[in-house]
């Protein structure tokens, strides 16, 4: 049996007689159809093919989100190909390991991030060709001269379900990014199970996802979804400033929004905000990342009248397989597992915790990815049997509702009790004076563990011992008595990935 992923996903579209709608609004106003968009993903597998690459050789694709992005990571898995998009915020160094990593023979990059991995191109072994997209190609090979070349039909690759046909490095918090492997049918699983069966995602939908594709969250929300029913993406090659999205929210009008906690705050938090309207049409609010605080989920529905459905994903998994249902919004949970995944919370011994009881959650499902490339031991670790290990300690209560309480490594013993940080961090947010915070944990003058916050203050409030006393009595009267934060450091900005994860590690080591 064969299978290939762009036949059902994208092309699908041109079998269902949508050969003429919009698949892609670039924010700039530029709108590329079903008909054109499939044309130019056979050009671009045509021109990778053209250019050496063998079937299952790595391409990496360091793009912004434009209509170029589905273009080649569609075309390269029609020929066989295997796209890796990588992070477009990352450091040069990052970029040597990666391509040097997956063994790109051949990297497609945006314009604007060239001068970002030109000083390591002339060292990489196996990289044959730098294709330039979206502007001056700078001694490197256009796409657009090579798209224009290529030929508009290809026939699709041979490929079968079990193989694999894209890599995701992991953005995790901590640690060198590991190349997560997932197979031909990944992204129609999360797409029928979460975006179809969660989020009733339909063809009049237009949606925006403020998370890029290059992760796998903004993956499915902004391609895999939509193109799995018809409908619309709006794309933006932009960083998602509070003030680019609401620009987008407002000119684009989508009914499905998807975002991170921070960037929800920061619209909140945004004074402008109070006199703009955003979507009119929107129906569906999206977020994952980090945990949604549940005052900030509550403020939110208020303001916007939507809900915002809060979810637990991941690379090694693709998409969310927890998470809120509309109409059943509870908010400082993440909600219930998604139809098609299995969930469990186990001790250390990997033993099912009792109901209300601190444990790990493990997750098995049909979007699990192979391992990661090169990491025999991580591999292991993560992926046992048909579990996957997710590193997040969670609980679950009578009704079947998952808190989330923070990841293994980041929970917080004091005074013998486990603390989660969440927790704490959920307590602090809730406060008028405070946009963000994050809590780890901090030894003593005797060497004992306890929690220590880090606050980004909303604009125009000035941090002040005062301001941190009162913080610390505000928490004192929300959650038991040990779990105050018994320091507390003010920030501009918390450390994050570019998925919106807080980066505690660096956190732990001021």
């Amino acid at each position: 049996m064969t299978y290939n992923a762009t036949v059902e996903l994208l092309e699908g579209n041109l079998r269902a007689g949508r050969s003429a709608k919009v698949a892609v609004i670039e924010d700039g106003g530029a709108r590329v159809t079903y008909g054109a968009l499939c044309e130019r993903a056979n050009r671009a597998g045509n021109a990778l093919c053209s250019l050496g690459v063998a079937p299952e050789q790595r391409v990496l694709l360091l793009m912004h989100d434009t209509a170029d992005f589905p273009a080649v990571f569609w075309g390269a898995i029609k020929a066989g190909l295997l796209p890796v998009p990588v992070n477009t915020l990352l450091t040069t160094s990052d970029y040597d390991f990666m391509l040097k990593d997956s063994r790109a023979r051949v990297l497609v990059v945006s314009a604007a991030l060239l001068k970002t991995v030109a000083p390591i191109l002339q060292g990489q072994p196996h990289l044959r060709a730098v294709v330039v997209g979206g502007g001056a190609a700078e001694g490197h090979l256009s796409l657009d001269e090579l798209l224009a070349k290529a030929s508009p039909e290809l026939a699709p690759a041979e490929t079968h379900p079990d193989e694999v046909a894209f890599w995701l490095y992991s953005s995790g918090s901590t640690g060198t990014p590991k190349g997560t492997m997932h197979l031909q049918t990944d992204l129609a699983r999360t797409a029928e199970l979460y975006g179809q069966g969660v989020l009733g995602i339909r063809e009049d939908d237009v949606v925006y996802s403020a998370a890029k594709l290059f992760f796998a969250y903004g993956l499915g929300n902004g391609m895999t979804f939509p193109f799995s029913v018809g409908a619309t993406a709006v794309l933006l090659a932009e960083r998602p400033t509070p003030q680019a999205v609401m620009r987008v929210l407002r000119e684009h009008q989508p009914t499905i929004f998807y975002g991170v906690p921070t960037l929800f705050a920061a619209l909140l938090a945004d004074a402008q905000n109070g006199r703009q309207s955003g979507s009119q049409r929107l129906r569906i609010c999206v977020s994952a990342g980090e945990p949604l605080p549940r005052d900030l989920g509550e403020r939110w529905s208020q303001r916007f009248s939507s809900d915002i459905l809060d979810g637990l994903g991941s690379t090694e998994m693709l998409h969310i397989f927890l998470s809120l249902r509309a109409g059943e919004v509870r908010y400082g949970t993440t909600g219930v597992a998604v139809p098609g995944y299995e969930l469990q919370i186990v001790d250390d011994e990997d033993s099912p915790v009792a109901r209300g009881e601190l444990g790990e959650l493990k997750v098995k499902g049909p979007s699990t990815a192979v391992g990661y490339w090169n990491n025999r031991d991580k591999s292991l670790r993560t992926f046992r049997g048909a579990w996957t290990f997710t590193g997040d300690k969670y609980t679950q209560d009578a009704e079947g509702y998952y808190t989330y309480c923070g990841r293994a490594d980041d929970m917080i013993k004091a005074g013998g009790i486990w603390v989660s940080p969440a927790e704490v961090e959920s307590a602090l947010v809730s406060h008028q004076s405070v946009l963000e915070a994050a809590v780890v944990g901090q030894a003593d003058e005797h060497g004992l563990v306890k929690p220590k916050a880090f606050i980004v203050p909303k604009a125009g409030v000035l941090p002040s011992p005062a301001l941190a006393e009162e913080l610390r009595q505000f928490v004192k009267a929300r959650l038991a008595p040990f779990k105050y934060p018994r320091w507390i450091e003010f920030l501009e900005a918390l450390p994050k990935t570019a998925t919106g994860k807080i980066q505690r590690f660096k956190l732990r080591s001021r």
